[in-house]
């Protein structure tokens, strides 16, 4: 069997998609005011697997402080509860019936550092990504070489092209971070 066709457009656009799920998490780390995207990264075990939130419940804005949550199956509210504790945002859901609801709390010194605490692990979740997809990259040269589909010197020059993309790749996640950053610890 043939080794896979070295793309670096193909890393490069893995890598990027890595970035743009960051970016969607982060988007959830509001400051202040209720926004669905806040819970929407939370996933709850249900039905013996693990599902995004608003695949069990509509999420909805009632009043601009306030998150409220509708849980579509009875069974699944005590679920959803836990998961979106569970889910270390500081969030305290009230439940009524099928109901959860949630009231943002001012974010005083202590909650903007464990905000960023998150936004740190969703960055380093991020540059995990990245390097996984420079080891799947780093694989496939190797194997070319090995199968003598590829000259060292090919070799050499592509691993270089796929540590550029790497340590671009990162460089970004590292500023987004930091603007995220930014933001959350701006009074």
């Amino acid at each position: 069997m043939a080794a896979p066709a070295f793309n670096l457009d193909d890393i490069k656009r893995r890598m990027q998609s890595s970035i743009a799920s960051l970016k969607h998490e982060l988007g959830g780390l509001r400051t202040g005011r209720a926004s669905s995207s806040l819970v929407e990264p939370i996933h709850v075990e249900a039905y013996g697997q693990s599902m995004p939130l608003n695949q069990v419940a509509t999420i909805s804005v009632p009043e601009p402080r306030m998150l409220a949550i509708q849980v579509w199956d009875k069974a699944m509210v005590i679920a959803v509860d836990k998961a979106i504790r569970a889910a270390n945002l500081g969030l305290s859901p009230t439940v009524e019936g099928q109901i959860l609801r949630i009231r943002m709390p001012e974010l005083n010194e202590q909650r903007r550092k464990e905000l960023v605490k998150v936004a740190h692990k969703y960055a380093e979740e991020a540059r995990i990504a990245v390097r996984h997809v420079r080891r799947d990259g780093l694989d496939i040269l190797k194997k070319q070489l090995k199968d003598h589909a590829l000259s060292e010197d090919d070799e050499k020059r592509h691993e270089t092209d796929v540590q550029k993309a790497t340590d671009a790749a990162i460089h970004e996640v590292d500023q987004v971070l930091a603007q995220k950053e930014k933001e959350i610890m701006q009074v």
